[in-house]
């Protein structure tokens, strides 16, 4: 059974608030070169369009960090900087309008620089997230647990860095520690979540490709999204942003903690399958990704399971023998041979997204 949800405070992030029981946010990052305006804006419009509810870009550099006023005036969702290092490019954001700063107090320099950059937070009333990654934990935590990362160090860290803000009186605060090791970083979250109030932003570390970076990403975030853990998240995968998206809000919906877009269940099949199960359900799914309606869409390939499961979703297809019986509600509405029943499918789902 879920665990009741961790009480964190509310954070402003542009429009959206994450925190005090609001829905858990999606988020991810552009794969672009920020300071190219065009491909920026292109591709956050993608994500957009696949449902991304936070969006950050790296800022390596000064050219990126100017580039965000532009960048910020195109788009419509929540933008956060990714800042390392430099106090001046986290500044450069906040006047250009971000909506959020990711930073690492203990690498941005000396105190006058984390105070500029806190200064600059208060000024534009915008929200700083501290992130901690077990790729880049601070030597002196390392030498302590003799070199080796740890939950307890990742901890350790955030806290630390937590409190550099705090005694600057800026409490505007949204906290992550990620590794790449999954067992630590429910670990992690669990010690953190034990001895801070503060929103947290989860996710695994540099996951992977798509295929094992989302199965890695669905037992980690799960475990610690079923805890009762996290406000945000963010599927860590290396190729297109918008299939992070995708990820991280089937993770939300197998928990049942949010109803967004198309759920397909689609039976394995066995000897008893006589239609193309497997086809019929990737091109379904392709078909109606950018449907934002919850909808549960049931694909069965024979008469075992097939009607039950079938009439018990929105819409359902239960096949058999080049044959299928298309329900809708749990009522038969139509009777279509197997090349008619994608398109007869997508046709219904379409007209109950929109009634």
């Amino acid at each position: 059974m879920l665990t009741t949800r961790n009480k964190t405070r509310k954070v402003k992030i542009g429009k959206l608030t994450i925190g005090g029981g609001s829905p858990i946010a999606v988020q991810s990052m552009t794969k672009t070169k920020t300071a190219d305006v065009a491909a920026t804006v292109r591709q956050i419009h993608e994500l957009e369009a696949a449902g991304c509810q936070i969006v950050r870009c790296a800022v390596p550099d000064k050219a990126s960090a100017l580039a965000l006023k532009e960048i910020k005036q195109q788009i419509n969702i929540p933008l956060v900087a990714d800042i390392h290092f430099n106090a001046e490019h986290a500044v450069i954001a906040a006047e250009a309008g971000v909506d959020k700063l990711r930073i690492n107090p203990g690498n941005i320099g000396s105190l006058e620089k984390v105070k500029s950059v806190v200064a600059a937070a208060k000024e534009h009333g915008i929200p700083i997230r501290i992130g901690v990654n077990s790729g880049s934990l601070e030597k002196e935590i390392l030498k302590a647990s003799g070199g080796h990362v740890t939950a307890e160090g990742l901890v350790k860290s955030a806290l630390k860095n937590i409190e550099i803000l705090e005694k600057l009186d800026f409490n505007d605060i949204v906290i992550s520690i990620k590794a790449t090791s999954i067992p630590m970083t429910i670990a992690a979250y669990d010690l953190l979540a034990r001895k801070v109030y503060h929103p947290l932003h989860i996710g695994i570390t540099e996951a992977g490709i798509p295929g094992t970076g989302s199965i890695r990403s669905a037992v980690g975030l799960g475990a610690i999204l079923n805890a009762g853990l996290g406000d945000t998240l963010r599927v860590s995968l290396t190729g297109d942003p918008v299939e992070e998206v995708r990820v991280g809000y089937e993770i939300l919906k197998a928990l049942e903690l949010t109803f967004h877009g198309i759920t397909i269940i689609s039976c394995p099949t066995c000897g008893r399958t006589d239609i193309d199960v497997a086809s019929i359900a990737r091109e379904v799914e392709t078909r109606t990704r950018r449907i934002k309606q919850p909808l549960k869409v049931a694909i069965m390939g024979c008469e075992v399971n097939g009607p039950g499961e079938a009439a018990d979703a929105d819409i359902g297809l239960a096949g058999g023998n080049g044959m299928g019986l298309i329900f809708r509600e749990g009522k038969v509405v139509r009777q279509v041979e197997e090349t008619e029943m994608v398109d007869a499918l997508v046709d219904e789902i379409e007209s109950m997204a929109i009634k």
